[in-house]
């Protein structure tokens, strides 16, 4: 009677182990194709433009654009799913590239914050001011996407915008949370300013009930195309 239960506990010992490893295959597997998608993205916004960017990574490929690969480990697997899923539909090229370089975000900023575009990347938020324009730029991600990195976001931190016209950097002036219904945050603004906005806290279970806004002030343009 022992052995046949040791011999039953093999097996499902076996079969844990099994799945484990296809589990975690599918994990590297989603992982992979999500960060060769966003390249893509920002490949199509270089096409567009007329510029040269770099793209570095596993998936860079043959691409022509530098770029560092996201640290998508703290990215939820629902959100990596569904933003391989709206990248394989052809749609529109974004409308510029955001940079974080202290906390590894390199995204695209698509035109709408639908969920379309928060799906493959992170959008301006209409009515809010042009990417290479004048006013308060307001632009929208997901907490458990490519806005998961902003909750170690400090005063002081640099965030570049690379659109058609040249690439911006900006000093964050100030960090807020905020209730949903508080619009005041995306209000204009004579200077040129910019305005992230994401689901806060960060890893709250349903929908969040705070928003999280990360507001900053241009400083200097560093490049122009």
């Amino acid at each position: 009677m022992q052995s046949k239960l040791k011999y039953s506990l093999g097996w499902v010992e076996a079969g844990l182990y099994v799945g484990g490893v296809a589990l975690l295959a599918v994990f590297f597997l989603l992982r992979f194709d999500s960060e060769r998608q966003r390249q893509a993205g920002i490949a199509a916004f270089a096409d567009s433009a007329g510029q040269r960017i770099t793209i570095a990574g596993p998936a860079a490929g043959g691409v022509s654009a530098v770029l560092s690969a996201p640290d998508q480990s703290l990215w939820a697997e629902r959100r990596i799913r569904e933003y391989e899923e709206s990248l394989a539909v052809e749609a529109d090229p974004p409308l510029a590239v955001m940079n974080i370089d202290k906390l590894g975000i390199q995204v695209p900023v698509y035109d709408g914050a639908d969920d379309f575009n928060l799906n493959r990347g992170v959008a301006r938020i209409q009515g809010t001011a042009a990417v290479d324009g004048r006013g308060n730029l307001g632009i929208a991600g997901h907490r458990d996407g490519f806005f998961r990195g902003l909750k170690d976001i400090d005063v002081g931190d640099r965030i570049e915008l690379q659109t058609i016209r040249g690439t911006v950097s900006y000093a964050v002036s100030s960090i807020l949370i905020v209730d949903p219904s508080d619009v005041s945050v995306l209000a204009d603004t004579e200077e040129r300013t910019i305005t992230l906005v994401t689901c806060y806290p960060f890893y709250y279970v349903g929908h969040a009930p705070k928003r999280f806004i990360v507001k900053a002030k241009a400083e200097r343009l560093l490049a122009r195309n």
